[in-house]
């Protein structure tokens, strides 16, 4: 585990130092952490694997996604669903209800043996989107702003509605033969829910208020508003479970509270310390699924139906329901089709997937990781290549387009 640790720090500190040259060749620290990590974990013979099923590394996993959720809903920005608040509703409302049963129906058809709670895990692990391996899409000037913004929008809220169905859909297939019934399961579910419903909102609510007030009586520095943003996910995620709820669900609440209460007086720069401290998290669990993927490779069992479901998780899953859910909106049909394709797998995906991992019993915990495994690489390989390719034949298109707008004289 030393090796591993002092890897990480390398690599940090090398991506550190030249970021800026690394950028422009296109090299991102999730690439350097994935290709540094596979190979700790090959010549250190399992050394992640030996920490990825336990206690310790379920409840990290489980405090590291409600750091990243917390960040999302912060940073959602022109309102409560952004500056495009129908289409971010349409995105929300129809294509992702529609991007989870689609995920579910070919997990269920293409993966023989895995019962329907199992397949609806699967599809929670899948359906997320996390722009860190490709990041560049956000900050893209070719790609129109209400596009960029609306990914954004729909990133932060993806996860907070995605956990408390995972929640549930780990409850149905944890048992030995997923013989939990699903009132039963929903009913366990639903009370979590609740209490993350009131908890979060109101730690955000107070904490937001608070800080508020100090500020007026200058009572806070700099760096404790930038603190105050750190401690709010934290507090609101154990105070949740402390009290039996849903962690994620809160720390995601919390955040968009917190943010909406204090955004007359604050500004992004209380931000910088809770997004470095996601940076570091995310850079974390990059190195995690490099040694997850050695771990899968060399332990075998891909089928062709993994593999099958996993070309469709990438390229079909998200954007055939969004190019439905957007029939109607402002957008044109070409940003349509930037919004479904742009959507890599990241993080989130990540971390469900070792929960799942963690949760579940006999083949099907492998089979959770094998998935996760090959979605998110097939995801930085699919989507970190074409978002700049993609970019430009948009950028081009649209040249064209006022070209023959152009009166001709």
């Amino acid at each position: 585990m030393v090796q591993s640790l002092i890897a990480l720090s390398v690599v940090l500190a090398i991506w550190s130092l030249l970021a800026r040259p690394m950028q422009r060749g296109r090299i991102t620290a999730p690439i350097l952490l994935v290709v540094v990590g596979a190979g700790i974990e090959y010549g250190t013979y399992n050394a992640v694997a030996d920490t990825l099923n336990t206690q310790v590394a379920q409840h990290l996993a489980e405090l590291i996604l409600a750091v990243l959720v917390f960040v999302d809903a912060t940073d959602v920005r022109g309102g409560l669903l952004g500056r495009d608040p129908r289409s971010a509703l349409r995105l929300l409302s129809i294509a992702l209800p529609l991007s989870i049963g689609l995920a579910f129906v070919l997990g269920y058809w293409l993966l023989p043996g895995v019962t329907w709670p199992v397949a609806l895990v699967l599809a929670c692990i899948v359906v997320p989107t996390d722009f860190a391996p490709a990041s560049r899409i956000l900050r893209d000037a070719r790609i129109p702003e209400r596009v960029r913004d609306l990914l954004n929008v729909e990133a932060g809220f993806k996860d907070g509605i995605i956990a408390p169905v995972l929640v549930f859909a780990l409850a149905l297939a944890s048992g030995p033969e997923d013989a939990e019934p699903p009132m039963d399961a929903f009913a366990t579910a639903v009370p979590e829910v609740g209490i993350a419903l009131v908890v979060g909102p109101l730690v955000g609510w107070v904490l937001g208020k608070l800080a508020n007030t100090a500020e007026r009586r200058n009572l806070m520095t700099d760096q404790s508003k930038r603190i105050i943003f750190v401690a709010a996910p934290l507090l609101s995620y154990s105070l949740s479970v402390g009290l039996g709820g849903n962690g994620f669900v809160s720390a995601f609440l919390c955040g968009m509270a917190l943010n909406y209460v204090r955004r007359a007086q604050g500004n992004r720069r209380e931000l910088e310390l809770i997004d470095d401290v996601a940076v570091l998290l995310t850079a974390f669990m990059w190195f995690v699924v490099a040694g997850i993927g050695v771990i899968a490779l060399m332990s075998g069992g891909i089928t062709w139906g993994m593999v099958g479901y996993t070309v469709l998780a990438v390229c079909v899953v998200r954007l055939i329901p969004v190019l439905l859910g957007l029939l109607g909106s402002r957008l044109d049909w070409r940003e349509r089709l930037l919004v479904g394709w742009l959507g890599p797998r990241g993080t989130t995906s990540i971390v469900f997937g070792l929960l799942a991992f963690n949760v579940l019993e006999g083949d099907v915990e492998k089979t959770a990781l094998l998935i996760m495994v090959l979605v998110v690489l097939s995801s930085v390989l699919v989507h970190g290549l074409s978002a700049s390719y993609v970019a430009h034949v948009f950028a081009r298109s649209t040249v064209r387009r006022r070209g023959s707008a152009a009166p001709r004289h």
